[in-house]
């Protein structure tokens, strides 16, 4: 059996930022992708951008190297990017890592090309594993087509017609604002997401919110293991990007209502909760509020914040099924470690790994990148990445008694 000293799965930019800390930590490893470089980035839908300004990218040793820092790279300038911070990597792609075991004090893995033993594995599958779809989702009538948002790519996929899109989340509204531009009859499901605005004060929202540290936050400080399930402020990179939520969405011609609920097969039910999720959006708009104006205080800045148009409506509860042809669902995503991961006893209620800084507090020598609060508020994104893999990187040194640096 072949042995290396640690095994990355996953080629994603957190696979990629990990493997260049622990190869500035002189740690011999190799990454193993299934697919390609950045395949999750490459899996998205066609106009997919980042949300988060160009600037905000921060992996191991590598920013944004583009001409364009407070634009929002698109898809393929994202792939592009980490196609190229992966030049030199060692990467094996095609290779499916299927199970791994204890094997002594190492791990036996079971991989496509076959057995490969490893001290150390770190899981950078990337927090985009399974889509989620709510339980009712069965009770739609067979001639709907659904889907989940990792098989969308763009409005001439669906069949013409009208689009039930379950989920507003950063995902869904976005998906919903791009079928509605392309002139179809769009519903919108929403759930709770928090409301923002683009920008305000000559600066993006998201320069705002890394000044209060909004994106620092750890799991601990907020104090509720549900809040990797919600959804960022609401926002979009689009056309330069501008502001995206339930106002912005319902005067462009997209009905909102409340939770999806079911059918019976010919009326699709959803709750009479949409004015209460916009009120908990509104309060956390408030809140944020609260904490730039504090900021702009401190700062003595001449800054007027953000305000909001109140929010009128009378959603449906009921809607019949034959105004649908599409159902896309854009609620998110879970993780799935258990695939290729035998130790459930690793992971918490919700799949989440128990860990300390990537390393996991149950199973000796198994680490983790990329995850939703792996350290903070921006451990799944470009931003977060670089810090993450450094800190991931000493752990993994010291289980090997290398030096950290």
């Amino acid at each position: 059996m072949r042995s290396v000293d640690a095994v990355i799965v996953g080629a994603g930019h957190a696979g990629l930022s990990i493997s260049r800390a622990l190869a500035n930590r002189g740690i011999d490893h190799e990454v193993l992708e299934r697919d390609r470089i950045a395949q999750t980035w490459r899996d998205r839908w066609d106009s997919f951008c980042l949300v988060t300004p160009n600037w905000l990218t921060d992996l191991t040793d590598q920013g944004y190297d583009g001409e364009d820092p407070d634009g929002y790279m698109p898809r393929d300038e994202v792939v592009a990017f980490l196609e190229r911070y992966g030049e030199g990597a060692p990467v094996r792609t095609g290779v499916d890592v299927r199970r791994i075991a204890r094997d002594d004090d190492a791990f036996a893995l079971d991989t496509s090309e076959g057995p490969l033993r490893a001290k150390a594995v770190i899981a950078a599958s990337g927090a985009f594993q399974r889509p989620f779809v709510p339980d009712a989702i069965s009770s739609l009538r067979t001639s709907l087509a659904v889907r989940t948002v990792d098989a969308y790519r763009s409005p001439a996929d669906l069949p013409g017609g009208g689009v039930l899109v379950i989920g507003s989340g950063q995902t869904g509204a976005q998906l919903a604002e791009e079928l509605r531009d392309a002139g179809r009859d769009v519903v919108l499901a929403c759930g709770r997401a928090p409301t923002t605005v683009r920008r305000f004060g000559g600066h993006d929202i998201v320069w705002w919110l890394n000044e209060i540290r909004f994106f620092d936050q750890t799991l601990e400080a907020i104090g509720d293991p549900g809040a990797r399930l919600i959804s960022n402020p609401l926002a979009t990179g689009h056309g330069g990007g501008h502001d995206l939520g339930y106002r912005t969405l319902q005067a462009a011609g997209v009905e909102l209502v409340g939770h999806f609920e079911g059918s019976d097969g010919r009326d699709i039910r959803f709750a009479d909760d949409l004015a209460t999720s916009v009120a908990w959006a509104d309060a956390r708009f408030d809140m944020m509020n609260g904490a730039f104006g504090k900021l702009i205080a401190e700062r003595g800045l001449d800054v007027e914040l953000p305000t909001l148009e109140p929010f009128v409506c009378d959603p449906a509860t009921t809607i019949a099924a034959d105004r649908f042809t599409s159902v896309l669902c854009t609620g998110g995503f879970r993780p799935d470690y258990g695939t290729w991961i035998p130790w459930p006893d690793a992971f918490d209620a919700m799949g989440f790994p128990i860990q300390t800084d990537g390393e996991s507090a149950v199973v000796d020598g198994l680490f983790f990148m990329g995850v939703h609060f792996l350290r903070t508020r921006k451990s799944s994104i470009l931003w977060g990445a670089g810090d993450d893999a450094n800190a991931v990187a000493d752990r993994v040194a010291a289980r090997l008694g290398a030096s950290a640096s």
